[in-house]
């Protein structure tokens, strides 16, 4: 039960009726009252979640724009990261074969875990509750892609004739269901910024923002990292 309580606060959301969480925490292998009917349904209440945002945040967006975005956003390999941030694999309950193949790191596993507890938190707290865990979880779209700021920082060091940035994990900390990362970008090999996330993609995009912020702020690359 303790496992449930953090994982409910990592997600942020308390159930009232924890026998769907833990339905949605129950792998197909183990035959009955498994999770494969509210993983359809949560990759419906995904979708219309991510939708709502992208259409919101972007009115200038044509149709087809949005529709890459939204791919972008939900694609397994965003999900099952969102999924392993909150130790999903972890707690899956799953027969022993399936565990011995890699199930509880398998992206399409964890991907189906994912918008299988979105489906239980819709059922038991409704669509403003489903929401907000894809906001903590996913994000609110007001990106275009996953990799924006990266991709704007290695695009800015270019310019300025430097080598492109790299990236260092500095550390981890916090209980297992909700681990936060430290990240640290370097530019010609000096370490320039640093970012916290919930994974280390997220800790790395956040070093990227804040990377950048600084070298067009101060036109300089290489100061010490706080």
């Amino acid at each position: 039960m303790s496992d449930l309580k953090a994982l409910q606060r990592a997600i942020g959301y308390q159930f009232k009726k924890t026998a769907l969480l833990k339905q949605a925490l129950t792998h197909p292998s183990l035959g009955h009252d498994h999770n494969q009917r509210l993983e359809f349904l949560g990759d419906a209440v995904l979708e219309l979640c991510v939708s709502e945002k992208i259409y919101a945040n972007h009115p200038e967006m044509h149709e087809g724009a949005m529709t890459r975005l939204r791919q972008k956003l939900v694609r397994e390999e965003k999900l099952a990261e969102a999924a392993a941030s909150v130790s999903l694999g972890e707690l899956l309950n799953m027969d022993r074969s399936c565990e011995i193949s890699g199930g509880r790191t398998n992206p399409s596993v964890l991907c189906d875990t994912f918008e299988a507890v979105l489906a239980a938190v819709y059922l038991d707290g409704g669509l403003d509750a489903a929401r907000a865990m894809v906001l903590r979880l996913i994000g609110d779209c007001t990106e275009t892609g996953e990799t924006d700021a990266k991709s704007a920082l290695q695009e800015y060091v270019q310019s300025k004739g430097l080598p492109n940035p790299t990236y260092e994990t500095l550390g981890e900390e916090g209980p297992p269901h909700d681990r936060v990362f430290t990240a640290a970008v370097l530019i010609d090999g000096k370490p320039t910024a640093q970012g916290k996330g919930t994974s280390k993609k997220r800790a790395e995009q956040e070093a990227a923002a804040a990377a950048l912020n600084m070298m067009k702020g101060s036109g300089e690359a290489g100061t010490d990292a706080p």
